[in-house]
């Protein structure tokens, strides 16, 4: 059993989520000490996959969900399974890199760190990070959002979404952590058509609909965007701080 807020909706997140960038990537090859195996875990569409694919032999990227694996994109030395974070089904102290790509607040810590240890060389790195709440370069969108994600669709979030809005901070990581780590940001021209997409991928946003029948984007969020938004095509500059936490395996 996991925790499964997106299988429903695979296709329209694989379309509306952001990628990763490439900076962060980079910074990573500057710590990890072997490019033989890494292991993506909770790899969803494979976003983060695919921007590990040119620096190592081979990636692994799991999911529990084959709903979301299946809108994966093809890459020669990406293997694809379904496996869930705390079985992954990888050999002992085989991994070079462990990637989790705004996963791991849905696992269960304890089991999954000792996946984590398990499979990990002794020099092995571990990566995990998620984005927090985006801003624009619209002042007024802004507040509008921060309004909607406090006060409209708060009450509907997983439990676990206090973990993004602490920047991973409190999550437990047991591991050698290397501080401070550069900051690094998901940076986009959207449209607001674009960005109503995005949000329409929210755990959030689901739940909400399940428990009240009607879709917040639609009742809410569009009727104010129409006084600080003219043009919905036009595009804006998207901005979604990573917090990013990075560490050794423990000998």
């Amino acid at each position: 059993m996991f925790k499964d807020h997106f299988s429903g909706h695979s296709k329209q997140y694989s379309n509306a989520r952001p990628t990763y960038p490439d900076n962060l990537f980079d910074y990573l090859m500057t710590c990890v000490k072997g490019r033989n195996l890494a292991w993506d875990c909770a790899t969803g569409n494979g976003q983060a996959a695919l921007k590990l694919a040119p620096y190592f032999k081979k990636i692994m990227a799991t999911d529990a969900s084959k709903t979301q694996l299946d809108e994966a994109n093809a890459c020669a030395n990406v293997e694809y399974k379904v496996a869930t974070a705390e079985n992954s089904g990888l050999d002992a102290q085989s991994v070079d890199l462990i990637t989790v790509a705004t996963a791991i607040h849905w696992f269960d810590f304890n089991a999954f760190y000792e996946e984590a240890k398990r499979v990990m060389k002794p020099n092995g790195l571990i990566a995990v990070w998620c984005y927090s709440l985006f801003q624009t370069d619209n002042a007024a969108f802004n507040a509008l959002i921060n309004v909607y994600y406090r006060d409209i669709v708060s009450l509907y979030w997983p439990t676990e979404r206090r973990y993004i809005d602490a920047q991973y901070k409190t999550i437990p990581f047991p591991f050698a952590e290397i501080t401070p780590v550069p900051e690094f940001a998901i940076v986009n021209q959207w449209s607001s058509n674009q960005i109503i997409n995005y949000l329409q991928t929210w755990s959030g946003v689901k739940k909400y609909e399940e428990q009240r029948g009607k879709n917040p984007i639609e009742e809410w969020l569009l009727p104010r965007m129409v006084e600080c938004i003219n043009d919905f095509d036009e595009p804006l500059l998207v901005t979604m701080p990573l917090a990013l936490r990075v560490g050794y395996a423990k000998l």
